[in-house]
């Protein structure tokens, strides 16, 4: 009965995005947008975010902030370029190619480039101005259900 709920969801989704003719996001969807970016521009396989740096995520007094603050947005941006229910992230390699400091807006660019099956590779870039700081390979896999919810050995059944 959940199954058929969940893709009468999915189905209703597929309406929306068809007669709409806009991009609708379909995860992460509760995301703190304020520490992982705001989408300027969706659309299939590709993603434009903007991170505006906060206080949240300085890492010194001299106005650094920390890494983990752009490489969640450049998750962020993957998992929507994707933009599948249950997208998870299981391989990534990144560089950061300059230092991000608070008030720095930052602009990334997510491009799905590979699928095979439930596979898909997404490269991101992240500018300040035209500075590049960030690049990455984000390596992604589709579930069935959400990764929470699957039954990964025989042993779970028996211990439910």
């Amino acid at each position: 009965m959940i199954e058929q709920e969940e893709q009468l969801e999915d189905d209703l989704e597929l309406h929306e995005y068809q007669s709409e003719g806009k991009v609708i996001l379909k995860t992460h969807e509760k995301i703190n947008r304020d520490t992982c970016g705001e989408i300027t521009l969706h659309e299939k396989g590709y993603v434009e975010l903007r991170l505006t740096t906060r206080a949240e995520m300085l890492a010194d007094d001299v106005g650094l902030i920390h890494g983990g603050f752009i490489f969640s947005a450049a998750d962020y941006a993957a998992m929507a370029a994707v933009n599948e229910k249950n997208v998870v992230l299981v391989a990534s390699d990144c560089q950061f190619l300059a230092p991000v400091k608070f008030h720095d807006e930052v602009s990334f660019v997510a491009r799905v480039r590979h699928q095979e099956g439930r596979k898909r590779n997404v490269h991101v870039e992240a500018f300040v101005l035209d500075i590049k700081v960030f690049e990455g390979e984000f390596k992604t896999v589709i579930t069935e259900r959400h990764v929470l919810r699957l039954k990964l050995t025989d042993d779970e059944e028996a211990q439910s």
